[in-house]
């Protein structure tokens, strides 16, 4: 660390650690900084060392040790202030906003004091000729921190009446106070408006929109604006994540996740920031987050979780349960003693409100990757829909509900008789009940059932009903089938199948068992046709199987839903067979037609799975619309029954057709949809992951960097090349690297993309690695690291070369020639550079083989010799002789000149290349006492846009903004030669 031995090291050390991250490291730096200040002697030096203590110190969680710097400041100030100069006279008047700000979030400091120094900010404020616009500000602050709602609204009023000077809270930060008010008093609405310029980047600072994306959040879910309320907590977050003083926020992000169903994700951020449950330099926002700490713990508690172990402060293990106890405790004794100190209880009742919040919305997916926690499993116990005048399971009430569920085939049959089974534990049954227990025991167990259905088909012997036995016999079979064992099912189904036809013959049993045999066979050898790879004698005899069951029951079904089912069943196994023969047209219409029947009999949730296939043949044959018809109707159809995977396969399904056409933010909500399922159903490192990259792709595409880089960084952990593929994580890293380069985050930017490149290294084509690398360079570039970033641009400029990219090597070598201009006597190598770029521009048009090619690269010529110029005019030092400016000036009007005439061969195209290359080259000739020549190229622009339109036509497109911008940038050309010259 360098020795301060003069007041310029000092200032330089002040603005090296003003851009450190926020902490106690950067506290003690400053504290030693005005050591080192005292030691120069310099009353100056010691003022502005001791500003910067106070905003650091008020940037940070030792808020508390503002008060002594300035106090001091003060002192300097009534005793010499011919010390202080126009900035530190500005900023000593401004910090006492944070300081009486400060004092109120400190209960030991007496409300006595507070308004004692309320009053001396008034008096200063107006003996240096400033509004009382920030004094009221303040009073309000003080009003509403006690409760006073009268006086606060009287102070808000008055705010917002006195005039805005310098001595204002910035457009942001006052629009945030004047929306938490209204917020406070429960006008949403209106704090949400007062809110808005500032959530939409309208205004901005240091803290915002930070803190407003944080306030936004529960006004939002009260309103059911939860898509805005997601948006708010994912980019608010990745804003305060880095800021130590910003625990008050972070506790609105925590409170947020606890209010919407995402308690994992709470949990995961108590987590990042442990010192948060100690830090007491900040009363006040230790009570905010120790507040929400309880609401999140009593949340998890009430889950049945209050066991669970959860993160805490340091020192020991919590459960959810001691952590709520603890926490609640913490915040309660804070505010208590900021009642103590104000006299009254307003902030006891606002903390206890707080942490009885109830869940704003039971589940709101973030798309980022958190699952929630899901209480310990239960014993099993009787579920009983019915009960008998005793309090006892009505058995005879739930054997008729059971049977009219499976019956009409509706979803829960199966539980149905599960619960009939549970309650007939040691009754006495008739055999007809017992077997219908056994068979949908055995249903329920799938390929583990074929037992108990030999159990069933025994008991429905017994009860006198062979056919039904018969059936239960082949469900035996089929489930065979699913196991694995096709040919023992086939051989398993043949007696069943010859016995039931015979008896069904005799009028020994029904068509209702008939056809369950007969379908059970078809299932079967259809299972056998997909297994025999396209063999012509398995499909027909799948085919034949099948048509029996339409022969069957077609025109026989009359008002049996189980029949008719059988018949949708048939058709859209038709379609299935017709898949696998290859005639994928038939197979669409036949799925179509079996998802239309039962959809037409009331069975919308057995059409979800023929919808699905249908999607997929679709997509196949390029039909997207019937594709997202198609899917669209899958997921209307399976309602609530459908099941957590296959809801999360048709959402993703269909955020991949609906982005295809272009609707971005609809094909994001589907791939929400698909990464909260995905979750739910335990498959969140694999389809969930592939969610959330498709997710993040799709935010990107709106251009919601911030929400894109958190969805995309939630997704890379568990993208593997393994599960999803190098691609997958290829382009999931490159778009994360777009988020960041959008964010200002270039060094994380140029990460990203060079781990990307590193993968695309080893691919056969290597188009991607050359980007990528070419990416990484400009993101290095702009992270301030130029000796990396000319090793990236040097590696992308090699592969281009081999790709024989011609436009990116010149445009890598551009790249490379600003870098070397950044160094030392770099202004040679960066000609160098410049003039490469040139020759290989030159030697391709020599090359080129067609019309578009050349006249692509003649533009490309043309940009090169304008950069060339450009160049050349900026490496003149401020301080060098006139003769040496002037050569180098000379030399860069050439260049633009050059391209001037290039972009002029191209025509009409290159217009608005060639008018910026005239203007460049128009000033150029101004700095070199050429005033003539330079008007004549400003008057050779202006006439260049007659009748082109521009300001006079209100055009609002690029071409008119364009126009424009060179006609103005013309007229002041000529206005300032006029002034010149006179």
């Amino acid at each position: 660390m360098r020795e301060i031995t003069d007041f310029d090291a000092l200032r330089e050390a002040m603005a090296e650690n003003s851009g450190k991250p926020e902490g106690p490291a950067r506290n003690a730096r400053a504290e030693e900084l005005l050591t080192a200040a005292e030691k120069l002697d310099v009353p100056l030096a010691v003022i502005e060392a001791l500003g910067h203590q106070l905003k650091v110190y008020n940037y940070s969680s030792e808020k508390g040790k503002m008060f002594v710097p300035f106090a001091r400041l003060l002192r300097m100030w009534d005793e010499r202030p011919e010390d202080f100069d126009a900035y530190e006279t500005h900023s000593l008047h401004w910090v006492f906003k944070w300081v009486s700000a400060g004092m109120l979030d400190q209960p030991h400091i007496p409300l006595a004091s507070i308004e004692k120094w309320l009053g001396e900010m008034e008096h200063r404020y107006r003996l240096a000729g400033h509004s009382e616009r920030a004094v009221r500000s303040a009073e309000h602050s003080v009003a509403a921190h006690v409760g006073d709602v009268t006086r606060a609204e009287r102070a808000y009023a008055a705010w917002l009446a006195a005039d805005r000077d310098t001595m204002a809270d910035c457009h942001a930060c006052e629009l945030h106070g004047q929306g938490w008010w209204q917020a406070e008093q429960g006008r949403d609405a209106q704090a949400l408006e007062l809110w808005r310029p500032v959530l939409e980047g309208e205004y901005a600072c240091a803290h915002e929109p930070h803190t407003a994306l944080a306030s936004s959040l529960v006004p939002l879910l009260r309103l059911g604006r939860e898509e805005e309320a997601r948006s708010s907590h994912l980019r608010g977050l990745r804003l305060v994540r880095a800021m130590e003083s910003m625990r008050g926020a972070y506790a609105e992000h925590v409170e947020f996740c606890a209010l919407t169903g995402n308690e994992a994700r709470g949990l995961e951020l108590l987590a990042e920031r442990p010192a948060y449950f100690t830090d007491d330099g900040h009363p006040q926002s230790k009570l905010d987050f120790m507040s929400v700490v309880a609401l999140l713990m009593d949340r998890l508690t009430g889950l049945g979780l209050g066991d669970r172990q959860v993160p805490g402060p340091a020192g020991r293990e919590w459960t959810a349960r001691e952590l709520a106890t603890h926490a609640r405790g913490e915040a309660l004794a804070l505010a208590a003693r900021f009642d103590e100190r104000n006299g009254t209880t307003h902030v006891g009742e606002r903390a206890r409100a707080r942490m009885a919040r109830q869940p704003l919305a039971e589940r709101l997916p973030l798309g980022v990757r958190s699952v929630r926690p899901v209480p310990p499993s239960a014993p099993p116990a009787v579920v009983a829909s019915k009960a008998s005048g005793t309090g006892q399971p009505d058995l005879p009430a739930l054997l008729d509900e059971a049977r009219r569920l499976s019956d009409a085939l509706m979803p829960g049959a199966v539980e149905a008789w599960a619960v009939a089974a549970e309650a007939a534990k040691g009754a006495e049954l008739d055999p007809r009940d017992r077997a219908e227990m056994a068979d949908h025991e055995a249903m329920s167990l799938g390929p583990e059932g074929t037992e108990l259905f030999e159990r069933a088909a025994g008991l429905y012997t017994e009860a006198g009903d062979p056919g039904e036995a018969l059936a239960a016999r082949a469900r035996g079979a089929y489930v065979r089938a699913l196991a694995g064992d096709v040919d023992g099912a086939v051989a398993a189904v043949t007696g069943p199948y010859d016995e039931i036809l015979a008896l069904y013959a005799a009028d020994g049993t029904g068509i209702r068992q008939t056809a369950s045999v007969v379908m059970s066979r078809a299932r079967i050898l259809t299972r056998r046709a997909h297994g025999a790879e396209g063999d012509a004698a398995a499909l027909a005899e799948a085919e034949a199987a099948v048509r029996e069951v339409l022969a069957l029951v077609d025109g026989r079904t009359g008002k049996d839903v189980r029949l008719t089912a059988r018949v949708a069943e048939a058709q859209a196994m038709l379609g299935e067979l017709a898949g696998l023969a290859g005639d994928l047209g038939t197979a669409a219409e036949l799925f179509a037609r079996g998802a239309a029947a039962f959809v037409a009999a009331g069975l919308p949730w057995f059409a979800v799975e023929y919808e699905a296939r249908l999607a997929s043949l679709a997509h196949h044959l390029g039909d997207m619309a019937e594709a997202e018809r198609a899917l669209r109707a899958a997921l209307e159809h399976g309602g609530s029954q459908l099941e957590a995977p296959g809801r999360a396969q048709l959402h993703l399904q269909l955020a991949e057709v609906v982005g295809g056409r272009g609707e971005a933010a609809e094909a994001a909500r589907h791939a929400l949809e698909a990464a909260h399922w995905a979750d739910e159903a335990g498959e969140s490192a694999t389809l969930g992951a592939w969610a959330r990259q498709q997710l993040g792709g799709f935010l990107l595409r709106q251009g919601r960097w911030a929400e894109a880089a958190e969805v995309l960084e939630s997704a890379l952990p568990d993208l593997t090349a393994e599960t999803h593929g190098d691609g997958a994580v290829v382009q999931t890293q490159w778009w994360l690297g777009d988020c960041l380069s959008e964010l200002g985050e270039h060094r994380a930017a140029a990460e990203r993309r060079l781990r990307a490149a590193e993968i695309a290294r080893h691919w056969p084509e290597q188009h991607d690695h050359a980007t990528l690398a070419h990416l990484a360079g400009e993101s290095l570039g702009q992270a301030g690291l130029p000796a990396e970033a000319d090793r990236a641009y040097a590696r992308a400029g090699d592969l281009w070369r081999e790709l024989g990219n011609v436009h990116g090597l010149i445009r890598s070598l551009r790249a490379r020639a600003w870098l070397a201009l950044r160094a030392e006597d770099g202004l040679g190598e960066a000609r160098g550079l410049m003039a490469d770029a040139v020759r290989e521009c030159e030697a391709a048009l020599e090359a080129a083989s067609d019309e578009e090619s050349r006249q692509q690269l003649v533009a490309e010529l043309g940009h090169t010799h304008q950069q060339f110029g450009d160049l050349l005019a900026r490496s003149a030092p401020e301080d060098a002789e006139a003769a040496s400016v002037a050569e180098v000036f000379e030399e860069a009007l050439a260049q633009v000149v050059r391209s001037a005439a290039v972009f002029a061969s191209l025509g009409d195209g290159a217009l608005h290349s060639r008018t910026g290359a005239e203007l460049a080259a128009g000033r150029l000739e101004a700095d070199l006492g050429r005033p003539a020549d330079a008007v004549a190229r400003a008057r050779a622009v202006l006439a260049a846009y007659d009748g082109h339109g521009g300001a006079e036509t209100g055009h609002g497109d690029g071409e008119g903004e364009t126009v424009r911008a060179r006609r103005a940038e013309a007229q002041q050309l000529l206005q300032l030669l006029t002034e010149r010259r006179d």
